[in-house]
This record gives structure tokens, C-alpha cells and sequence, in this order.
């Protein structure tokens, strides 16, 4: 199975910490700043997982969550949502669009590497 991650998210410096953790651990990495380009991004060549920020201009992550799923069913790919705001009916809401999984930003590599061996991403 590929082992390829998708970081979708509007700021160029979380994608470029997500994307050191990451390619460290042996991923691959394709980037998107947005939505709207992560779903290009997706039907193109679906990754494995999808790194995924909630709040992006074009097409957050709530709306490119629904439009994946309803694309290409609940569970291919793996998708952790990225987000901060702690309020638990916020983070609901994301789970209930399709993400397996959320992580709080800021993030470090320990905390996300804990969260992709809970999605089975990385050996616990």
C-alpha cells in the first residue's frame, strides 16, 4: 500500500512542518492549499491519507470532507482533520463529515505521529 499523504491547508508554514515530520517517517508528501485543490488533487491520484485543516478559503475542510466521501464512499482515504478550535461540537462536526481522526494545531511531530498510529498510518 502507498504510503503517500496529502496536507491540505491555506498556510504555507504548517504544510512545510507537516511535510518535514512526515517525509522524515518515510511518507510521500503532495501539498494543497485549499480545498478546492486538494479534491483536484484527490482525483488525480487518491492518497493514502489526508492531512486536512478546517478553515481554508475557496472550500474549507467540512465541504472537501463531504465532497470526498460523497465521491468515493467513508473510508479510502484516511483522513486526519487538522483544527483550532477545541470546541467539541467543532470537532464532532468534522468527524461526523468523514474524518477519522483530528489532531489540535499547533502540533508537534510527537502528537502527530501518535495520531497517524491511532489511524493505523504508522506502527503503534
Amino acid at each position: 500500500m502507498s504510503n503517500d499523504i496529502l496536507v491540505v491547508d491555506d498556510s504555507a508554514v504548517v504544510r512545510k512542518v507537516a511535510r518535514r515530520i512526515l517525509e522524515k517517517h518515510g511518507f510521500a508528501v503532495r501539498e494543497a492549499e485549499d480545498g478546492e485543490k486538494a479534491l483536484a488533487a484527490c482525483r488525480a491520484a487518491m492518497p493514502r491519507a489526508v492531512l486536512l485543516d478546517r478553515n481554508m478559503p475557496v472550500l474549507d475542510g467540512i465541504g472537501f470532507l463531504r465532497a470526498l466521501r460523497a465521491d468515493h464512499g467513508p473510508d479510502e482515504p484516511i483522513v486526519v482533520m487538522c483544527t483550532t478550535e477545541a470546541a467539541m461540537e467543532r470537532i464532532m462536526e468534522g468527524l461526523e463529515a468523514g474524518a477519522q481522526e483530528y489532531v489540535m494545531k499547533p502540533f508537534d511531530e510527537a502528537i502527530l505521529l501518535d495520531k497517524l498510529a491511532q489511524v493505523g498510518l504508522l506502527p503503534a
